[in-house]
């Protein structure tokens, strides 16, 4: 049996087991891939995020960048309307207008314009009120002076209508 001095001892003992060195990097190399996953992971919702913000934005400006020229078609259509409004049915010239007038609707419905609904109550957010008629109900609408259309949520052009009010004498009576 060999005999170990004190200074010997000494050297093993401040040395670190082989084993144990090795599983704290270990440890430390799983740590900092778990770490790289995660960033790689937040890098790439990031991006997904980015990327689905860039389409929505991109078809939204694609959408409202047409409206002032749907705007200023709805004027064409609008006179269309009016030359129709007395014309003969049996005319050539006037089944040609009418089809063009169709033809016209559907590229702008195709573009996303809809017809803003003018059925029942006033709503300020769609409707503009030019005059008010006297009837026996209170805020709907009487006439339908101009169509409003939207394209999505957006409104292009308001409706403009008239709108009831009750009749004085009924308010009194009351």
């Amino acid at each position: 049996m060999t005999v170990k001095s004190k200074k010997e001892d000494k050297e093993l003992d401040t040395k670190e087991d082989p084993c144990t060195e090795i599983q704290e990097k270990l440890k430390e190399a799983e740590n900092k891939v778990d770490e790289y996953l995660h960033m790689a992971q937040r890098v790439q919702a990031d991006f997904d995020n980015f990327r689905k913000r860039t389409l929505r934005e991109n078809e939204e400006f694609r959408t409202f960048a047409t409206a002032n020229l749907i705007t200023e078609l709805l004027t064409i259509k609008d006179d269309f309307d009016r030359a129709l409004v007395n014309a003969d049915e049996k005319n050539d010239f006037v089944t040609g207008v009418k089809g063009i007038r169709q033809n016209l609707m559907k590229i702008l419905e195709s573009k996303g314009l809809t017809e803003i609904s003018t059925d029942g109550k006033f709503d300020p957010s769609c409707h503009e009120a030019l005059c008010v008629v006297e009837a026996d109900t209170d805020g709907d609408i009487a006439e339908v002076l101009q169509k409003g259309y939207r394209i999505g949520n957006k409104v292009l052009r308001y409706s403009k209508v008239k709108v009831t009010k009750k009749r004085e004498e009924e308010i009194e009576g009351e």
